[in-house]
């Protein structure tokens, strides 16, 4: 049971070293359950950053492609930058920690 412990933990720390790789690899090639769902759950909360700041950038181009730049637009639009970039390290910061969070959690329990 310890192997498998250390391969789930491992999915989770693998946002350091392989974030997509690993997790899908785990979850291809074991069997077993315990460590599939963690693989899942991992690679899941590796994606939702990597999604999170793709439709932010959508989000950032078609604004500037299709605003009217005069001034109280063009600060918005860059107040609407800032507040989304600090968003986006804030959810990746927190995902960050939820998968150190975890992997050490899978391992101690």
């Amino acid at each position: 049971m310890e192997n498998e412990r250390v391969l789930a933990s491992l999915s989770y720390f693998s946002i350091f070293f392989a974030p997509f790789l690993f997790p899908i690899i785990l979850y291809l090639i074991i069997k077993d359950e315990f460590i599939r769902h963690h693989a899942k759950r991992a690679l899941f909360s590796h994606l939702v950053p990597v999604v999170f700041g793709i439709v932010l950038a959508i989000l950032f181009v078609t604004g500037t492609l299709f605003a009217d730049m005069n001034d109280s637009a063009g600060t918005g639009i860059a107040i609407g930058y800032v507040i989304g970039m600090v968003a986006y390290f804030a959810v990746t910061l927190g995902f960050l920690i939820w998968n150190i969070v975890q992997g050490i959690r899978v391992l101690k329990f």
